[in-house]
């Protein structure tokens, strides 16, 4: 069954989206739309085996928990997804045939296979659509940058990664050059890895922050480096380190600027 009408998600599962801290103050909205692996129980789990319910192809692996940790230390709200990205994949928009994947890197998903513009339709009304609102909503309420919180799997396509950390940006590069020069501590941090925006990853920035002119940043972690808690304790401390740093850089650099300007008129 691939769902064939709109009704997704039965009372029992919820809603498709979750908002953590609503009233946090801090500089950022964090968001995490891959923190979940929760296929609605209507798509009798989309033709795939256990072990694939629960892989990286379903999910972040990692990424809600670091990003609870973030909007713990930052006092910062947090927009979740609730639902696999392989049932809607809230990264991306509608059109983009890896909304809703037929394959995602070896996991073919059979679910998805000769979905219907109905059944499309109903995904996206059911997940996308009210996470977008959710966000729109927290970020209407709150001024801070949109920073979004991912994780990536050590090996891809056979290939080991070396990238331990990837800070990334969509047409506005802001916040991730400043935080690559405010790097530091023991993980490495590299610019537009190991995805960049050309492979159409950057859709949540693209579509909330830059319309909204805000600093922005999609964070890409290796999950192998959040196994557990002390870990993703410590890649939690690094990285709002280097944020907190570079959002007071910049807001400096803000400030001198409209003074400067202020002064020549």
């Amino acid at each position: 069954m691939t769902g064939s009408d709109s009704q997704i998600l039965n009372q029992d599962e919820g809603p498709a989206v979750a908002v953590t801290n609503p009233c946090g103050t801090g500089p950022v909205v964090l968001v995490c739309e891959h923190a979940s692996a929760t296929i609605p129980v209507s798509l009798d789990g989309l033709g795939l085996s256990q072990a694939d319910r629960l892989s990286h192809a379903a999910w972040d692996p990692g990424a809600l928990d670091l990003a609870l940790a973030m909007s713990e230390r930052l006092h910062a709200p947090l927009v979740a997804g609730r639902i696999s990205r392989l049932v809607y994949d809230c990264n991306r928009p509608p059109e983009a045939p890896t909304a809703m994947p037929e394959r995602s890197e070896v996991v073919e998903v059979p679910g998805n296979h000769a979905l219907t513009p109905a059944q499309r339709a109903a995904r996206t009304d059911a997940i996308y659509r009210p996470f977008q609102t959710a966000l729109s909503a927290v970020l209407e309420r709150h001024g801070g940058a949109v920073v979004t919180v991912h994780s990536f799997t050590p090996v891809w396509h056979g290939t080991p990664r070396s990238t331990e950390i990837g800070l990334l940006h969509d047409s506005d590069a802001r916040l991730a050059t400043a935080m690559m020069k405010n790097w530091s501590g023991p993980l490495k941090a590299e610019l537009n890895a190991p995805y960049s925006a050309t492979d159409g990853v950057t859709h949540t920035l693209a579509t909330h922050a830059i319309p909204r002119g805000r600093l922005n940043v999609m964070i890409e972690v290796r999950n192998d480096l959040l196994a557990d808690a002390a870990s993703v304790a410590a890649v939690a401390e690094q990285l709002c380190g280097a944020l907190s740093r570079s959002l007071a850089q910049l807001a400096t650099r803000c400030a001198e600027k409209h003074l400067s300007r202020g002064g020549a008129a």
